[in-house]
């Protein structure tokens, strides 16, 4: 397949948003609405706009990720994972750099509206996610160099993107929310996870101290395995813990469909094939989603 060739071209900016990642985005929306509609209290319009807000925010951070680092030079043509367009010369950095700014503020304009419904702490977590976003890559101390990206991902894809929709919707909170928030955090992780494992040399060599470059390939792996079975087993405890919703414990069964995902990680280096599993871990995320909403429902 030719790369496109034009900055215009729909395909280009596609491929910089890296689609299959944004699941990371839309589930934890998808959990929190579904909390929300059996707590008596899920708004549509809110629901969306949350759902949009939280994808722009993750298209401006993979945007920022881009532009930042190419500027660091920590992409290198012998690059594992799929093409960086800055890098390749696909996206001019000034061109990247706007995208960045325009992603960011279309998350702005719907939380504008999250904020008008819900109040200052909706604020907060906007302002946080944005603010972090660029961090991840940029500044002295970049999340994402420092080791610090698992957190960022667990915290702010998990209990704050599931507590903040369901918020948004009932003008309330429920620590039973933040809790089930975890589990796609946890996915998420298992998500960079992957990520982090495929360029663990490229990192290594660029001063990119992820936690597989810090602690090794054998640290990776059991981070992804143990992220996706204590997030499948989450619902297992908030049913014990309220004697409701038994169906959402149906979850259980994700990670026998992550079973080939699994030992591709812990057998294989080769970066197509971890490019693969990355993909597949969106949609095993997306699984558990649905699963648990629709068990959560019943």
């Amino acid at each position: 397949m030719n790369s496109p060739k034009s900055p215009s071209n729909i395909g280009l900016w596609i491929l910089a948003a890296r689609p299959k990642t944004l699941w990371a985005a839309a589930a934890p929306v998808v959990i929190g609405t579904a909390m929300a509609y059996e707590a008596g209290g899920g708004v549509l319009l809110p629901a969306l706009a949350a759902l949009f807000g939280s994808i722009m925010i993750q298209v401006g951070t993979n945007l920022a990720n881009d532009y930042f680092d190419y500027k660091k030079g920590a992409d290198g043509h012998d690059r594992l994972g799929p093409i960086r367009v800055t890098q390749a010369g696909l996206v001019k950095p000034k061109t990247m750099k706007r995208a960045v700014a325009v992603a960011f503020l279309l998350a702005c304009t719907a939380g504008a509206y999250l904020v008008w419904r819900a109040g200052w702490p909706i604020a907060v977590i906007g302002v946080l996610s944005v603010l972090c976003g660029v961090l991840y890559t940029a500044g002295p101390y970049p999340l994402g160099y420092i080791g610090l990206g698992d957190v960022f991902v667990l915290i702010f894809f998990g209990p704050v993107a599931v507590g903040g929709t369901y918020y948004v919707q009932t003008l309330d909170m429920d620590g039973m929310v933040v809790l089930a928030g975890l589990a796609p955090g946890l996915f998420s992780v298992a998500i960079l996870t992957v990520n982090n494992l495929r360029d663990i040399n490229e990192d290594r060599t660029a001063g990119k101290k992820t936690l597989a470059v810090r602690f090794g390939q054998t640290f990776s792996r059991m981070e992804y395995l143990l992220s996706i079975v204590i997030a499948s087993a989450m619902p297992v405890f908030l049913s014990l813990s309220n004697q409701e919703h038994f169906y959402s414990c149906l979850t259980v069964v994700v990670p026998l469909v992550a079973l080939p995902a699994v030992r591709k990680v812990f057998a294989s280096n080769d970066g197509p094939v971890l490019n693969h599993v990355l993909a597949t871990t969106g949609k095993l995320l997306l699984l558990y989603s649905l699963i648990f909403s629709v068990g959560w429902l019943l």
